[in-house]
Order: structure tokens, then sequence, then C-alpha cells
């Protein structure tokens, strides 16, 4: 793996683990806005809460060396929540601005998982 690639990955997972172990805090215990950002967008509190935890032991999963199948749903589970909370925006009619810190989130993480190196990735050719 080049060194710029690592650079990268580093820098991407970084940001992505930061981003998402301080919205995962704040969902888990239901802080900084997030019970009012759930009942905008229709979601019971205690969903929120479940997202945090999840999101917590994803960082848990794509930091720790080794246990790339569970790397991989780790990163499918930013995907999907990412993604989600853009669609739910959407849905909901939300501007622009509400859904840009999700969208860097999904970048950052499409980054992390696309420069990961090799002994993150899961090898299907055995």
């Amino acid at each position: 793996m080049k060194k710029r690639d690592k650079i990268i990955y580093w820098v991407a997972t970084i940001w992505l683990a930061s981003a998402m172990v301080a919205s995962g805090i704040q969902q888990l215990l239901t802080i900084g806005g997030f019970v009012e950002i759930m009942d905008h967008l229709g979601y019971p509190t205690h969903f929120s809460m479940i997202l945090g935890a999840w999101k917590l032991l994803g960082v848990i999963a794509i930091l720790i060396p080794g246990y790339p199948l569970i790397k991989e749903w780790a990163y499918a589970g930013f995907f999907f929540a990412m993604s989600g909370a853009i669609a739910s925006y959407v849905v909901m009619g939300d501007g622009a601005a509400e859904f840009v810190a999700p969208s860097i989130l999904l970048v950052m993480m499409v980054v992390s998982w696309y420069f990961r190196p090799e002994g993150r990735k899961l090898n299907m050719a055995k």
C-alpha cells in the first residue's frame, strides 16, 4: 500500500470515527438535539439510542485490527445509517443544509472503506 493511500485511509477513518463517536454518544444519551431531530423525522426516541449504540460498536469494529467480516458489516451499517438519514431529510422536505453532515460522513465512509489496507479487507478468494 502506498503512503498516500495510508494517509487518505487514516484521515478519512479518523474523521468518520470521531463523528460517529460524538453522534453515537449524543444519540445513546439522547442529548445534543437528537430527540428533536428524531421527533421531526417521525422516529421514536428509543431508535436514537439504538443507532447510538450501533455507531459506537461500528467505530470499535473499524478501528481494531483483524476481523475483516465485522468491518464489512460496520461499514455497511454506517452506509445504511447515513443514506437513511439523507433519505429521511429529503422525504421530510428539509433543506439541503440538513443533510450536509450525513452526506459528508457518507463520503468519508466510502473513502475509508475504499482505501482500507489489505489486512482490513475481506478476502473472498479463499
